[in-house]
């Protein structure tokens, strides 16, 4: 079987930043622990584990996206783990499964 065909599903896993404010008045440690992040997604993401990434600009405060082909919430919760952003305590997150998922192959939005 084909690894694009391999049993697995999609996640949602939501990045919660410290404050709705957090993406104007990040302090300096703060911006070094969220480039950390981008680049541990940047990797994820050009493995095919991460289908998608990157901030949503809710008006209720920013807040973090990323859809994860995972076997199970438990290898979503294990990524969510060594994310820099949690690791470090500076973030929360939720991750919440999509059982209907349909994923187009294109990759160039």
């Amino acid at each position: 079987m084909s690894e694009d065909l391999a049993p697995s599903m999609c996640f949602l896993y939501k990045l919660i930043p410290p404050r709705p404010t957090f993406d104007t008045d990040m302090n300096e440690e703060e911006a070094s622990i969220m480039g950390r992040h981008v680049l541990y997604w940047q990797d994820l993401t050009s493995r095919g584990t991460a289908v998608v990434f990157g901030p949503v600009s809710d008006p209720a405060g920013v807040w973090g996206l990323a859809v994860i082909k995972a076997d199970d919430e438990e290898q979503v919760r294990t990524l969510a783990e060594r994310d820099p952003a949690i690791a470090s305590g500076l973030s929360s997150f939720e991750c919440h499964p999509m059982p209907a998922t349909i994923v187009g192959s294109r990759r160039d939005l």
